[in-house]
């Protein structure tokens, strides 16, 4: 996966649950995350960008 701040996202189905693993090494656990949100977050040319202008807004991180 190509960004500037994002190292790797995961998708765990059967919880809904969004991680988000950033180039820094801090990883944020976002629950209640449709498939479809995943799916478009992860196809996004910017995930950075995607990452801000849609989970953000939408959903509550946790750090893990």
């Amino acid at each position: 996966m190509l960004s500037s701040v994002i190292a790797h996202i995961t998708y765990q189905l059967e919880r809904e649950a969004l991680i988000v693993v950033f180039l820094s090494g801090e990883v944020y656990l976002y629950e209640n995350v449709s498939e479809k949100i995943y799916k478009e977050f992860k196809a996004s040319i910017s995930k950075g960008n995607y990452l801000n202008r849609k989970i953000k807004k939408l959903f509550t991180a946790k750090k893990i």
